[in-house]
């Protein structure tokens, strides 16, 4: 070998050492970092503050049990334990409530957080700080100052900032404020969509539009009081006509090719997605929602009331909740508390306290409104109250970005709120009326349920609590079992909130909030409160649905519920066990309940449209006739006839609805028909077959049906899915991902996310399930006997990777087999020292 080759060869092989040997260094490096951060299990560790010892023992799930002398000692040590395990998932969940993402991940999360700087939560938050209670500004403070000394205890800073290459900030005051508004933005709206979506649809279409696609109440309702109406009349012609609308010629027969709808939401309805995993894209058609369902005491086995609770939130890693038992004692005795925790508050949000066990779903009731402002013409800096002009309030806010420029935001706001459409020639401006801009409506008063001794105190506590409106539902040892609505409820004058509407005069507005003696309650028994409505048959159900009618309904008003389906399936299930006495794994069967009762009638649709004479036209149709005959009537994972039918409902849902609901986006750009409770309507539709509302280009409805059948194949044949294949499980298979998952590279990424199995459900079922969404957690208990209670969840305590809790519970989740609500034996004890 020449000299000068030689030379280059050796210059080649040390450089390309010495870059493997860097690698290697800084591979070492970030894994002693990420070594070093993980928690501390075993010893003694130090929390300045507390007033005694607090021991805290751990199960082989990581699952903790505090034993503290006071409820201020164990709050401190709750905030150590999530300040060591979760503080990069607080961090996110204040930095949402905030409008701060960006500070963390750059230009990509600016408009996440300009939508959240409108609404000024920071600013509200040290407003909730300052008005507290003492008992809540203590826990607060200790909460607080527990959360900054066990992050400060890791070795090494958690894991996610190395990969950001940034320094965690230090837990403030009002930072658990801003994580329950990071759950208000979650879990309601923060624009006024379905108003103004109800509101383009009259513009476009008129009242009896609004009755019949989106009635408020329907005739297969599942509401607590049984209350039901027909569905009203189909628009007439005078309202709606496709058919004299300039459109396409009416054809037999439409290419399939050109139906085709993606079964992936980002790619369907143009989300951009970005770059990080905080926020997955939903299914249109998948309403987020919960379960909860008791049963009264004379219906159980032991003779305690039984509560079950699935709460249905988007799923990530680490999972939400963080279980935890907390023990103390007070003048009321020994406390003790087991349920599920969320990092960045203190307490426990759902669980058992031995004498009361509670849980929530979201209730979908109206605790919001558009308001028209009447903006001065000649000046435009005022609007009008009244007589009065007042001058627009204007609000700066400066948003941070990592890497980038700083964003100035101006925002405008009323007496009412912030101003969410500035209006144009044609329309005026839009305030925004929301509880959550209210002090008053966010506070630590749900901590006082472990306190909670029986039924009717626990529903006192839920009408003083300070969070985004629940169905709350309640079990007493005693046997009592009770619904009612945790969270204020505004009072309105004047109009009942379903349509954007002037408060100019003042003979529309809010008179403060309900007093607790008028927000409604359903119990198994009449005694100890007044105006009570009594459960029927010693049983009490939400599924998000609406809860009452009558008065009761009108106070609570229309927040867009979800379609009964789901509530009445759990009903109806509830009902099927009257003749046993309910155990936990009874009502667990119930929570893991994925028969498809809505989609059988949708079954023989499908059928009745492939008639022999179609069959014949297509070799691919009588493939889809005989797949579907096999209806097994169930969202299995190996189910076909599901996915075929599923899908072919939502094909006849585009193609019905569709062009006679799309031009109400003239009125406004953000409507979208999918959040219309509208399946009776369809249903309607697809039976009465009434020609003035069919698409043009179809001669008839039993082409369009045709058409929706050729869709299903055509879709997926486009995704290369061969028809026997198309199971469910295929396509509803788990995508639980961690943040980074989408920088990360794929090695790591495998390691990060949760392992990407087929999962049985759906949403118009008690199982609800999609990719990206589901039960968040799932416990069945009686209060009292916590030792039978059953749980599980999507994920481990820790969001530590090298945690052996990391993924710990997440396999029996997948599959359905529960764990025992209380931890199990003991295998790691650490003593917190004053």
């Amino acid at each position: 070998m020449p000299l000068r080759a030689a030379q280059f060869v050796r210059v080649v092989v040390f450089a390309l050492s010495a870059l493997a040997l860097l690698l290697v260094a800084a591979g070492g490096w970030f894994y002693l970092s990420l070594r070093a951060s993980r928690a501390q299990l075993d010893g003694r560790a130090t929390a300045a503050g507390l007033g005694a010892p607090v021991s805290v023992t751990r199960d082989a799930l990581g699952v903790p049990t505090v034993r503290a002398a006071t409820e201020v000692d164990a709050m401190r040590a709750l905030g150590w334990l999530h300040g060591q395990e979760r503080f990069f998932q607080m961090d996110l969940l204040r930095r949402r409530g905030a409008g701060e993402l960006a500070e963390l991940f750059g230009a990509a999360a600016v408009p996440i957080d300009r939508s959240a700087r409108l609404h000024g939560f920071r600013k509200i938050a040290r407003e909730i700080v300052a008005r507290a209670e003492p008992r809540e500004r203590a826990l607060a403070e200790a909460y607080t100052a527990g959360v900054n000394a066990g992050r400060d205890a890791l070795a090494a800073r958690p894991f996610e900032y190395l990969v950001l290459r940034t320094s965690p900030q230090p837990w403030r005051l009002e930072d658990s404020a801003l994580v329950t508004f990071a759950m208000w933005f979650d879990l309601q709206e923060d624009d006024g969509r379905r108003e103004r979506s109800l509101a383009a649809l009259r513009e476009t279409y008129g009242d009896e539009a609004i009755a019949f696609f989106n009635p408020l109440i329907g005739p297969s309702d599942a509401a607590l009081d049984g209350s039901t109406a027909p569905l009203p009349p189909i628009p007439s012609p005078k309202i709606i006509d496709l058919r004299g609308r300039k459109s396409l010629s009416v054809v037999e027969r439409v290419d399939p090719n050109a139906l085709v709808r993606s079964e992936n939401p980002e790619a369907r309805w143009g989300q951009r997605a970005p770059p990080f995993d905080l926020f997955p894209a939903r299914d249109p058609e998948f309403f987020p929602g919960s379960n909860a369902f008791a049963l009264a005491g004379p219906r159980t086995a032991s003779g305690a009331a039984l509560l079950a609770n699935d709460m249905h939130l988007d799923h990530g890693v680490p999972n939400i909740w963080y279980r935890a038992v907390l023990e103390w004692d007070d003048a009321g005795g020994h406390q003790r508390v087991v349920g599920v925790t969320l990092p960045g508050a203190p307490g426990i949000v759902a669980g058992s306290n031995g004498r009361v066990a509670w849980g929530f779903t979201d209730a979908y009731i109206d605790t919001s409104d558009v308001v028209v402002v009447q903006r001065n013409t000649i000046a435009p800096s005022l609007y009008r109250r009244g007589d009065e002009n007042l001058e627009f309030d204007v609000r700066r806010e400066t948003i941070r970005v990592k890497g980038g420029k700083d964003v100035e935001l101006e925002t405008l706001w009323t007496v009412w709120g912030p101003l969410i459409d500035e209006g144009d020639k044609k329309h005026r401006p839009l305030a925004y009326r929301w509880l959550a801009h209210d002090p008053g409506a966010t506070n630590l008063e749900l901590t006082r349920m472990a306190g909670a001794r029986t039924v009717d105190e626990a529903i006192a506590i839920a009408h003083r609590c300070g969070i985004p409106a629940e169905n709350c539902l309640i079990a007493g040892a005693d046997g009592t079992i009770a619904w009612t609505i945790a969270g204020r409820v505004p009072r309105r004058i004047g109009f009942d909130g379903r349509l954007p509407i002037q408060w100019t005069f003042g003979d529309r507005k809010w008179d403060g909030m309900l007093p607790p003696d008028e927000v409604p309650v359903v119990k198994s028994t009449a005694a100890g409160l007044p105006s009570v409505a009594l459960a029927k048959e010693g049983q009490l159900w939400t599924g998000n649905n609406r809860a009452l009618g009558g008065a009761p309904g009108a106070l609570l008003g229309d927040g867009g519920p979800a379609a009964p389906a789901r509530a009445a399936q759990i009903r109806d299930d509830l009902t099927a066990l009257a003749a046993t006495k309910a155990t936990p794994r009874d009502l667990f069967a119930v929570q893991l309940d994925d028969r498809a009762v809505m989609l059988g009638a949708w079954q023989k649709i499908l059928l009745a449209a492939l008639t022999p004479d179609a069959v014949a036209q297509n070799k691919t149709r009588a493939e889809l006739r005989t797949l579907v005959e096999k209806w097994e009537g169930r969202a299995s994972v190996d189910s076909v006839s599901y996915r075929l039918v599923r899908t072919f409902r939502s094909e006849v849902a585009d193609l019905a609805l569709a062009p006679i609901l799309e031009p109400c986006r003239d009125a406004y750009a953000r409507f979208d028909w999918h959040n219309l409770r509208y399946e009776d309507a369809l249903q309607t539709l697809v039976r009465e077959k009434p020609l003035h509302l069919l698409d043009p280009r179809f001669a008839s409805w039993d082409a369009l049906l045709l058409a929706a059948a050729d869709a299903v194949v055509a879709d997926l044949a486009q995704q290369g899915v061969p028809l026997a294949e198309a199971t469910w499980g295929r396509h509803n298979t788990a995508r639980v991902r961690h943040p980074f998952a989408k920088v990360a590279p794929k090695w790591l990424t495998g390691w990060l996310n949760q392992p990407a199995v087929p999962l049985p459900g759906d949403s118009n079922m008690p199982r609800v399930q999609s990719p990206t969404h589901g039960a968040s957690e799932r416990f069945v208990v009686a209060p009292g006997r916590e030792a039978e209670g059953l749980f599980h969840m999507p994920g481990g305590q820790s969001a530590h990777p090298l945690s052996p809790f990391f993924h710990a519970g997440y396999d029996a989740w997948a599959r359905g087999e529960p764990a025992p609500l209380l931890p199990g034996e003991t295998k790691y004890t650490l003593t917190l020292a004053p």
